[in-house]
C-alpha cells in the first residue's frame, strides 16, 4: 500500500510513487507485469478511472511498457550510463530542454534519452517532477549576479536587481511560470535573492515586514511579465508568426473600429506608432513601480522622525 505521508497527493499518484517503489527496490524487474487496472482497484480500493490513469502516468514516466500477450510490464533494459548520473547532471540537462522547447516538452521520459538511462534511474536523484522543478527553478535563479555589497541607494538596488530578474527570465522563458507566489519553492537561491533585496533597505526606517512586501510586489511585476514569455514563444512555434506579424493580421479590425469612430484615443495611438514590446512595458513599468516605492519610504522616514 501507499505510503500514508503522500496522503495528500491525488490518489493515481499515490498508485505511481509506490510502484516505482517496488521497481527501484527490485521487488519488479525489467519485464516483468506490474498490477492491472483491476489489479490496482483491488489493492487500493480506487475506481478504475483511477487505475488507468496510474497506468498512464506510469508509460508517460517511461516506468513501464504496453507489451501484446504481456500486458503492463517494467520498461527496461538496464541503463548504460546510470553510474554517471547526479542531481546536478539531471537538473541542469532538465533546464537545458526546458530552455530550448518549453516545460511542457520537458518530461522524465525525454529527459532519460537525453541522459542515456533508463526514467526509472532519474528518481534515485530527484524524487518527483516537483523536486526537479525546484532544482531547475535554483539552478536559473543562481544566474542572476548581484553585488555583496548593496548601492548607497536602495533604489538602485532595487533597479540592479529587477533588471538582473528580467534578464534571468528571458534566458529562461519557463521561470516566471514556473515559480509560484502563494506557494513560493524553497529554492536557495530565491532566497539568498530575496535576502539581498531586504538588506538594500538597511538605510530605510521601513520593517521586516514592509521590505518583503516590497520585495514580492518587485518579484510579482517582472515575474507577471515573464509569464508572456513562454506563451509567446509557444505561439511563434504554432504560428509561425512574431508578435509584430501577428499584430498586423489585427490592423483590419482595428483600422475598421477606428474609422467607425469608436476607438479615438486608438487613432492617436495607431498614428504614432504604439511599442507593444514587453522590454518597453518593463521600462515604463519598473519606473512607476520605484516611483510608488520612493514615496512610500519618503512617508515611513518622515512618520517616525521626532
Amino acid at each position: 500500500m501507499g505510503d500514508e505521508r503522500t496522503s495528500t497527493e491525488a490518489p493515481y499518484r499515490r498508485i505511481v510513487t509506490e510502484i516505482r517503489r517496488r521497481i527501484e527496490a527490485g521487488e519488479l524487474r525489467p519485464g516483468d507485469r506490474v498490477p492491472s487496472a483491476r489489479g490496482i482497484t483491488r489493492e487500493w480500493g480506487v475506481a478504475i478511472a483511477t487505475a488507468t490513469k496510474a497506468h498512464a502516468a506510469l508509460r508517460d514516466e517511461g516506468l513501464t511498457i504496453s507489451r501484446p500477450g504481456a500486458g503492463t510490464v517494467v520498461a527496461g533494459p538496464v541503463p548504460r550510463r546510470e553510474h554517471e548520473l547526479s542531481r546536478d547532471r539531471i537538473v541542469r540537462a532538465a533546464v537545458a530542454i526546458a530552455d530550448a522547447h518549453g516545460m511542457a516538452e520537458l518530461t522524465m521520459r525525454r529527459l532519460a534519452a537525453e541522459l542515456d538511462v533508463a526514467t526509472m534511474a532519474l528518481y534515485r536523484h530527484v524524487p518527483s517532477r516537483d523536486d526537479l522543478v525546484v532544482g531547475m527553478i535554483d539552478v536559473a535563479v543562481g544566474t542572476i549576479r548581484l553585488p555583496p555589497r548593496h548601492p548607497p541607494n536602495w533604489r538602485d538596488g532595487l533597479e540592479l536587481c529587477a533588471r538582473e530578474e528580467w534578464a534571468a527570465f528571458q534566458r529562461h522563458p519557463w521561470l516566471g511560470p514556473s515559480m509560484s507566489l502563494t506557494r513560493p519553492q524553497a529554492a536557495p537561491n530565491g532566497i539568498l535573492l530575496s535576502e539581498w533585496v531586504l538588506a538594500a533597505f538597511d538605510r530605510t526606517t521601513l520593517t521586516a515586514e514592509e521590505r518583503m512586501y516590497v520585495q514580492i510586489m518587485l518579484f510579482t511585476f517582472v515575474r507577471g511579465l515573464s509569464s508572456a514569455l513562454e506563451i509567446e514563444r509557444e505561439a511563434v512555434r504554432e504560428t509561425g508568426l512574431t508578435d509584430q506579424q501577428w499584430l498586423e493580421t489585427q490592423a483590419g479590425t482595428l483600422t475598421e473600429m477606428i474609422d467607425a469612430g469608436r476607438l479615438t484615443h486608438f487613432r492617436e495611438l495607431t498614428e504614432h506608432g504604439f511599442d507593444f514590446g514587453l522590454d518597453r512595458l518593463f521600462e515604463f513599468g519598473l519606473a512607476r513601480l520605484l516611483d510608488g516605492i520612493q514615496l512610500f519610504v519618503e512617508a515611513r522616514s518622515s512618520t517616525t522622525l521626532p
